[in-house]
């Protein structure tokens, strides 16, 4: 089935350029139909339908204010998509608060769901990669919140990666139960008595990127700082081996090393994911990096429509309805 996926074309760094020849390499590559959403007079003599939006929610705007007051705004217009069943799901790099704050307005939040949750894909070498969440949509958590994170990052690797029983950690400064902040503590409990879910119990920052669990928990300040992290470390990591081989010195050798470094170098790559789907709410969101490139874009209208065909957003409302029902 060819899905039809809306694309934010005033989101992001790098938008419209960036963003338009994603969604026409998109087009080419995947079974997809691309709707751009965006002003008009930007988007003159692209070869895809355009719905028109006059505004732009600003990277540094505020977000609920925004999306109240920019109702033809190209995040809010396509999020309307989305909830009118005129796209099957909405993929935006703007203002990330934005975007989440108009996906609860507009899409409408799963019944049950306390607060939504940005998951984020994290790729792991020679393994399937982890998912962290929230990664940046909920700064200040409750207990109660991180275990209904965990109930939803568990059913969207589950349907997204196909393991049956995903490996939920709590992020922590140790594995003993008895360690972390005030919020971990009270999480760790409830989360041990969650039933259908397979907690494994706390793990730490070092853990992110191994094949020693699937999905990690925490709220979205420090999810956002761990992901951050991640991005500067590995880019420095990368730009420093790349340099180191590439020298007089590494000769043949260096450069035959380069070659076979490449393609994990791609794999690290941020724009390799495409973006990180918003859980909890009635519709499949995509949030993607504000610096996204066109290969970003690509990917992450394949991951939109992957996850529209998958119907994760059922899978997410029944789990919810029958863990609220348990208790």
């Amino acid at each position: 089935m060819t899905r039809r996926i809306a694309l934010d074309a005033m989101g992001g760094d790098n938008a419209p350029d960036e963003v338009v020849a994603g969604a026409i390499q998109a087009v080419t590559a995947l079974d997809v139909e691309v709707v751009l959403v965006g002003q008009p007079e930007q988007l003159q003599n692209v070869d895809l339908e355009v719905v028109a939006a006059s505004e732009v929610i600003a990277m540094d705007a505020d977000p609920a204010r925004s999306v109240r007051t920019m109702k033809d705004s190209s995040i809010v217009r396509g999020a309307e998509l989305v909830r009118d069943g005129k796209a099957d799901a909405f993929v935006s790099a703007g203002n990330t608060g934005a975007m989440v704050a108009a996906s609860l307005l507009r899409m409408g939040r799963i019944k049950g769901v306390a607060r939504p949750a940005v998951a984020t894909t994290i790729p792991v070498p020679g393994s399937t990669p982890t998912v962290l969440l929230d990664s940046g949509a909920i700064a200040e958590c409750q207990a109660e919140w991180l275990v209904q994170f965990a109930l939803m990052g568990s059913v969207y690797t589950a349907t997204r990666y196909g393991i049956a029983r995903p490996r939920v950690g709590l992020l922590s400064i140790g594995e003993e139960p008895s360690k972390g902040n005030k919020l971990v503590k009270e999480t760790f409990p409830l989360l041990s008595e969650l039933d259908g879910i397979n907690f494994i119990g706390n793990v730490e920052g070092r853990d992110v990127m191994t094949d020693d669990v699937d999905v990690i928990v925490t709220d979205g300040f420090t999810g956002n700082v761990v992901l951050k992290t991640l991005e500067g470390g590995l880019k420095a990591m990368v730009s420093a081996v790349f340099a180191a081989l590439g020298t007089e010195a590494a000769g043949a050798e260096g450069a035959a090393a380069i070659g076979h470094l490449v393609p994990l170098a791609g794999e690290l790559n941020p724009d390799s994911i495409g973006g990180s789907m918003l859980l909890g709410v009635k519709g499949v969101s995509i949030i993607s990096h504000g610096s996204s490139s066109a290969t970003a874009v690509v990917n992450a209208i394949s991951a939109a429509s992957e996850l529209a065909d998958s119907a994760i957003v059922e899978a997410m409302t029944t789990a919810v309805s029958l863990a609220n029902h348990d208790t």
